[in-house]
C-alpha cells in the first residue's frame, strides 16, 4: 500500500492508514456506482470527502500499474496544481493505492469537503432569468482557468460547484479532477467544445459564450456559433 499525505495533515496519518479498512463501515454515502464517495468525520472533527476507486479491469490494470498514474494519484496531484494556480477545488489531504498480485487494486482520494452547496444541475430546466450573474461569473471563472492553460476534460454539471457569497459575488470550485490538462494553449475551438457537457437551454449557452468571448477577446458571434454546435452535437448522440 502506498500513501501520500499532504504535510499539513500529518496528524491524521494513523487515521488515513486505516481508510481501506474503515471506508465501508463509516460515513454517509453520497455517490455509489463503480466508484463510491462518502463523507466521513476525521479525528480532528472535519467532515472530509473520501472517494474509493475500484480496481481497474484487467487491461486497464496493466496500464495504470505500469504506464499511467492511478486516478486517485492524478486527482491529488491535480488538486495541488489547481490550488497553486489559484483555481478553486477542495484541499487534498491524501491518496492511497493498494496492490494486488503486483498490480493496482483499489485506490482512495481523501480531500476536504467543499463548502459550496450548489452545482450546475440547476440549469437543466431553470429559466435563465435571475441566473444571469451566475452565468457571467462562471464564464469569467472558466476564461481565467483557460488563460492559465488549464482544461477540465470532464466539465460537466456535477463537477462545477458554486455558491453566492455575502458580498454578492459567486465562488466556484471544480471537482472530479483526475482528467485535467495543464500547460496547454486553450484556443477558441477547444474552449467552446469544453462547454458541451453542460446542461441548460439555448439562452444559457448563448450568454455563456458571449461573456466568455468578451473575457478572452474572442469574436462573440463565432464563439456562440461554435458553442451551440458542440453542445447540440454532444447531446444529439446521447439521445
Amino acid at each position: 500500500m502506498t500513501i501520500i499525505l499532504n504535510p499539513t495533515y500529518e496528524l491524521l496519518r494513523a487515521w488515513v492508514e486505516q481508510i481501506p479498512v474503515i471506508f465501508a463501515l463509516q460515513g454517509k454515502i453520497i455517490y455509489d456506482a463503480r466508484n463510491q464517495i462518502r463523507f466521513i468525520t476525521a479525528p480532528n472533527g472535519d467532515e472530509v470527502c473520501v472517494k474509493r476507486f475500484h480496481a481497474p479491469r484487467f487491461l486497464n490494470r496493466l496500464v495504470y500499474t505500469y504506464f499511467r498514474a492511478p486516478k486517485a494519484q492524478r486527482a491529488y496531484e491535480n488538486a495541488v496544481r489547481l490550488q497553486e494556480a489559484g483555481i478553486g477545488t477542495p484541499e487534498p489531504i491524501a491518496y492511497i493505492t493498494e496492490q494486488k498480485n503486483g498490480m493496482l487494486g483499489e485506490s482512495y482520494l481523501i480531500c476536504q469537503k467543499s463548502t459550496l452547496s450548489r452545482n450546475f444541475y440547476e440549469f437543466r430546466h431553470h429559466p435563465l432569468e435571475g441566473y444571469e450573474h451566475i452565468v457571467r461569473a462562471f464564464a469569467q471563472f472558466t476564461a481565467g482557468m483557460h488563460e492559465k492553460g488549464i482544461l477540465h476534460k470532464d466539465y460537466s454539471p456535477g463537477n462545477i460547484l458554486f455558491s453566492i457569497q455575502s458580498d454578492g459575488s459567486v465562488a466556484f470550485e471544480i471537482v472530479d479532477i483526475n482528467r485535467m490538462q495543464f500547460d496547454h494553449v486553450v484556443g477558441l475551438d477547444a474552449a467552446c467544445r469544453n462547454f458541451c457537457r453542460l446542461w441548460g437551454k439555448e439562452d444559457f449557452f448563448v450568454l455563456l459564450a458571449q461573456e466568455y468571448a468578451k473575457a478572452r477577446g474572442f469574436d462573440e458571434e463565432q464563439c456562440v456559433r461554435l458553442t451551440l454546435r458542440y453542445w447540440k452535437c454532444f447531446w444529439r448522440f446521447r439521445k
